[in-house]
């Protein structure tokens, strides 16, 4: 639920913030239960799960998992495809399955081509990753779940009837951004916990109310939560943070997605 003009998300910063990456999370397979991996990670870490933590894990586990994989020699490019793989240099079977997940071509030129994806990012190649797929997999692409908020939602219900604890969840990726270089960890999807805080109204430390000021706090956790999953071969998708004090409101990472109608550059 995207919050309205006068619902007021409200929360203070934290004094102390633990961000803990767990250990021994296996290379996950199709069909394996994330909630279950999770489990095993808190244990070999020594920890516990406690009311108010937040458990982000990497979109690529979620995937594989959710059997997301997606064999290039399956795919038969369609004419639109071939048309624009030749202008973005890129294979014409990645740009059919880009264009399938995709629903609308934003911007592209060669070796770029950006979408938004059907959950309503702008992103680039439609979140379709070869990347630490696994051995043996050249011909292999990893698709974005099809419904991270969903996973979110999926993964909390399964560690709530395990430990009983009310936990929040994000499913995180790396994504590029309008302009500044470099990719930064961003909120896909997310349950039990706001993914928008909105501060209209609060004051500011000289007394003056804050008109406009709303903060991305789920982006916010998946960057600090990134720092320690790392690029490339770190193998540490899942991290803890444990220590903020966030309201009880539900959220969804569909609040992060400027609607349309709002957004000045498309």
């Amino acid at each position: 639920m995207r919050p309205s003009p006068t619902q007021k998300l409200d929360a203070r910063p934290a004094a102390e913030l633990t961000v803990a990456a767990l250990a021994g999370i296996p290379l996950v397979r199709p069909g394996d239960d994330i909630a279950e991996l999770i489990l095993g990670g808190l244990s070999g870490s020594g920890l516990k799960l406690q009311r108010g933590d937040i458990v982000v894990i990497a979109q690529k586990i979620v995937s594989k998992a959710e059997r997301r994989l997606v064999d290039l020699r399956t795919v038969t490019p369609s004419a639109r495809a071939e048309k624009l793989a030749a202008e973005v240099n890129k294979d014409p079977r990645l740009v059919e399955l880009i264009l399938r997940e995709s629903t609308e071509v934003v911007r592209y030129r060669r070796g770029v081509l950006v979408v938004a994806h059907r959950n309503g990012c702008v992103l680039a190649n439609a979140g379709i990753d070869a990347s630490n797929v696994g051995p043996g997999s050249d011909d292999c692409v990893l698709l974005l779940p099809e419904d991270c908020n969903r996973s979110c939602r999926d993964i909390r219900a399964r560690l709530l009837a395990r430990t009983g604890v009310e936990a929040g969840v994000l499913v995180i990726d790396s994504l590029g951004r309008a302009w500044r270089n470099g990719t930064i960890g961003v909120a896909l999807g997310a349950a039990g916990l706001p993914a928008l805080l909105d501060l209209r109204g609060r004051p500011d430390l000289f007394g003056r109310q804050l008109r406009s000021t709303q903060v991305g706090i789920a982006d916010e956790i998946a960057a600090a939560a990134s720092l320690l999953m790392g690029q490339a071969d770190e193998g540490t998708p899942v991290v803890l943070i444990r220590g903020l004090d966030l309201p009880a409101a539900a959220g969804s990472a569909d609040d992060l997605i400027r609607p349309r109608e709002l957004d000045l550059f498309r």
